[in-house]
């Protein structure tokens, strides 16, 4: 589970960036913080770069496919 400190530096958000699952590999939407649907892991996923691999843990065959989903959204620059 994510962590943060200062409740002035996040905003609960909405929308269908959180909603959505993401394979190993493909190109990810929008910079922040995903969570492994499966086994809970999180990661950092930059915007344009693949998310993490099919090897950041491995699952055992019960568990299914790595499936990423976003937790935290990264609005890059302050405004």
């Amino acid at each position: 589970m994510a962590l943060y400190k200062y409740d002035q530096h996040v905003t609960r958000g909405s929308g269908d960036a959180f909603d959505t699952e993401h394979k190993p590999g493909e190109l990810t939407p929008h910079s922040g913080i995903y969570r492994c649907v499966i086994c809970g892991r999180e990661d950092v996923s930059e915007k344009g770069k693949p998310f993490p691999s099919q090897n950041h843990k491995q699952h055992t065959p019960g568990q299914g496919a790595i499936r990423w989903k976003l937790n935290v959204y990264s609005q890059g620059e302050p405004g």
